[in-house]
């Protein structure tokens, strides 16, 4: 069978060169481009371009070593691709996203958390604050909340985190308690 003056088999190779080839670039590389895995599910890149790596894969091995017919090696390496990037995704893809998204921190799990001013924060100006806790350090460009002066060494606590910058106010922390 020939489409556009080439064989079957030539398509599937191709196909399976090219995509194989930029599955691989994507793996390396993907997190220097715009993250396009967030939108999820099937529209995640890694799923599409395993999916025509294997889908060509396969639909070539079938053609070059089997007497099957061309629609029936079509619909083979289809069934072969869905299935083997449905376990991709659910043993593999998932968890790693699962397992990620734990290592890392949000702006919102920031606010409340007590840290120790770095670089002194200016009356209207940037200082820096770090944030110390079991899973690590994290030093971030801060603000004061009340339009106050803090220097370094003072104790803080995060308010609020609006673009990335932490809205603090001094801390004092009680080590007597009433009971």
């Amino acid at each position: 069978m020939d489409f556009f003056g080439l064989s079957i088999e030539s398509i599937y190779l191709i196909t399976l060169i090219v995509v194989g080839s930029i599955t691989v670039l994507f793996i390396l590389f993907g997190n220097g481009l715009i993250d396009v895995s967030d939108a999820g599910g099937v529209l995640n890149p890694t799923i599409i371009l395993s999916f025509i790596t294997i889908f060509s894969a396969s639909g070539y091995l079938f053609e070059m070593f089997t007497p099957i017919s061309s629609m029936l090696i079509l619909l083979f390496s289809l069934l072969i691709a869905l299935i083997l990037v449905t376990i991709l995704n659910v043993f593999i893809l998932i968890p790693l996203s699962k397992a990620e998204e734990s290592l890392v921190y949000s702006s919102n799990s920031l606010k409340g958390r007590v840290g120790k001013v770095i670089t002194p924060i200016p009356l209207d100006g940037f200082g820096e604050v770090v944030l110390t806790d079991k899973s690590g350090t994290i030093a971030k460009s801060a603000v004061s909340f009340n339009q106050e002066e803090i220097s370094e060494g003072v104790n803080v606590l995060v308010i609020d985190v609006q673009k990335g910058v932490l809205h603090v106010t001094p801390y004092e922390q009680s080590t007597h308690y009433k009971l």
